[in-house]
């Protein structure tokens, strides 16, 4: 079964069945083992009544106890082998679905890593939750075809053989079951595939509604739009429900047939198999061997339409993950080198120009707009941006990464450690203690560690569950300084502090990042009065530049922007 740090290898995404062959071809052995394994089982259970049979003819008609003794030792070896086989079956069936299972994730993992930032623009966090919520099962169910639905076809073609001993007339009957199946299936396997695949896209849509009234309910709720949010959320819910029904009405007709079919079979032989008993034609044991080979099919006939079930669920769920692996990053056409110095970054849209060695600060009447510079200057968006006159797009993008970091204060906090936190990609044992504490002292974060039970060794929950919003967002803040970036793009670092820890990063940040480029967003006149440089955007231009006080004293907008209140604006003087 493939582990953590194995290479998953390169998916096959030319459709959802194609990629349910690459699943089963990247674990050849043990998918062989697997149908080999099931078809043996099945065949030894198609086997059972023919040493009944034996048992009967030879040994009870004749009275010749030796014969059913024989008869019935060979049925107790038998069962208890094919008892062995059934544990070995499930043990290895289980082992391929979770291969496909941890492969999938891991494919999928790897595909919004490769994304990255664009991951978000072009797939709803609903559908990643989805996928790995339900899809990923889906698929990994579907490979159970493999030992169980192999092993029904191989039990059919041999209680088909055995039959044939018997009776032509019967196994003629048993052999037309097969394209009766087809017939009956295949419309509702077309059916619940279409159904299934609406289902999941309603599935990912209430989703995604789901975490944006999580993520924003306080501050729907504050502007009076939790009542209409609501309401579309019912809608949503309702409409995902009918869609349900509709999967549940077509999987209650193939699990009908599953069940009918066979003992509509049991019915029609073994009446035509006693009609021949009667007649002569079969002996006793012949007829007690056409019960059980009937009886033995019951469970490969069922096989047969779950396996269309479940191959149906499977290639609508992995039709999903397909469309999210044909996503492609946004292309790096750069191929110049970046500046070998620290240089000036410009943003010719707005006007901004950012000096190396400098804390910046750009406050705009719009916050957004200020996050539209960052992400022009960081290459998140195309722009017309430039680093030492040479155009960012044409810079190689890898380059740009190493040196200029976006730190956005909604970033994600993945479980883990608060060291592995902190640290990020260069693991636990990548920052030195003195380094960790240097960052931790300057992003004020030192009470958080200290609260920890375990300090920098206690476990925090996905995106910091277990913490506040203000120690949230110093811990983003220690992240981006331990990475220790040549230009540090700080969006809104300390929206969410008490002004008195507030001041107490503005400082400490101008002191720890002193000749080096700093950019923050930010209206706090707390952070602004610590800014070599202030750059004013209205309607997301330049409007003015200079320091925090000169802007206070010449600019009536910027100061009616930063002054929070009068005795904010006190303090600040």
């Amino acid at each position: 079964m493939i582990d953590a740090y194995e290479d998953p290898g390169t998916p096959d995404c030319r459709g959802g069945w194609r990629y349910l062959l690459w699943l089963v071809l990247r674990q050849p052995w043990r998918s062989a083992a697997g149908a080999l394994l099931g078809s043996v089982w099945m065949v030894l259970l198609a086997a059972t009544p023919l040493l009944m049979a034996r048992a009967v003819d030879e040994g009870l008609e004749k009275d010749d106890m030796g014969a059913l003794a024989l008869w019935t030792g060979l049925l107790v070896v038998v069962g208890a082998f094919n008892a062995w086989l059934s544990i070995m079956r499930h043990r290895t069936m289980t082992r391929v679905r979770m291969d496909a299972n941890f492969r999938t994730v891991k494919v999928v993992v790897g595909q919004a890593v490769r994304l990255g930032a664009a991951l978000p623009r072009q797939v709803k966090a609903g559908e990643i939750v989805t996928i790995g919520v339900g899809d990923v099962q889906q698929i990994a169910s579907a490979l159970t075809v493999i030992g169980p639905g192999v092993g029904a076809i191989a039990a059919y073609l041999a209680v088909s053989g055995l039959l044939l001993t018997v009776s032509v007339e019967l196994t003629v009957v048993v052999l037309l079951g097969m394209p009766m199946i087809a017939l009956l299936v295949g419309p509702l396997m077309r059916r619940l595939q279409g159904t299934e695949a609406e289902y999941r896209e309603r599935q990912g849509v209430l989703t995604a509604r789901i975490g944006d009234l999580a993520g924003g309910l306080r501050v729907l709720n504050g502007l009076g739009g939790k009542g209409l949010v609501a309401d579309a959320f019912r809608r949503d819910s309702a409409r995902l429900r009918e869609q349900g029904y509709r999967v549940g009405s077509v999987t209650s007709w193939m699990q009908a047939v599953g069940v009918g079919l066979p003992t509509l079979y049991l019915a029609v032989v073994t009446w035509m198999a006693a009609r021949m008993a009667a007649q002569g034609t079969i002996t006793v044991g012949e007829l007690v061997s056409v019960y059980g080979y009937v009886a033995v099919l019951v469970r490969p006939v069922s096989y047969f339409v779950d396996w269309g079930y479940q191959l149906g669920r499977g290639v609508v769920a992995a039709r999903r993950v397909v469309r999210l692996l044909r996503l492609e990053p946004e292309p790096d056409t750069g191929t110049r080198e970046a500046p070998a110095e620290p240089s000036v970054l410009y943003d010719p849209e707005s006007g901004v120009r950012l000096l190396p060695g400098r804390l910046t600060a750009l406050a705009a009447a719009v916050p957004t707009d200020a996050v539209a510079v960052v992400d022009r200057l960081g290459r998140y968006t195309p722009s017309a941006a430039t680093w030492g006159g040479v155009p960012l797009a044409d810079i190689a993008l890898p380059q740009l990464r190493a040196r200029i970091l976006v730190a956005d204060h909604e970033a994600d906090l993945f479980a883990g450690t608060l060291r592995e936190l902190v640290c990020g990609h260069w693991g636990p044992d990548g920052r030195s203690e003195a380094e960790i504490a240097r960052a931790v002292h300057t992003a004020v974060a030192e009470d958080i560690v200290r609260g920890l039970p375990d300090g920098l060794d206690t476990p925090i929950d996905a995106q910091g569950r277990n913490l506040s919003g203000g120690q949230r967002q110093r811990i983003r803040l220690v992240r981006a300084l331990l990475a220790d970036p040549e230009v540090l793009l700080a969006v809104e670092p300390t929206s969410a502090l008490d002004a008195h820890t507030e001041a107490r990063v503005a400082e400490r940040l101008r002191t720890a990042r002193r000749g080096r480029t700093t950019v923050v967003t930010t209206t706090s006149p707390l952070v602004l009065d610590q800014a070599d440089t202030v750059h004013f955007l209205v309607d997301g231009k330049v409007a003015a530049t200079g320091t925090h006080r000169e802007l206070l004293d010449g600019e009536p907008g910027y100061r009616s922007l930063v002054a929070r209140d009068e005795d904010a604006e006190e303090v600040v003087r």
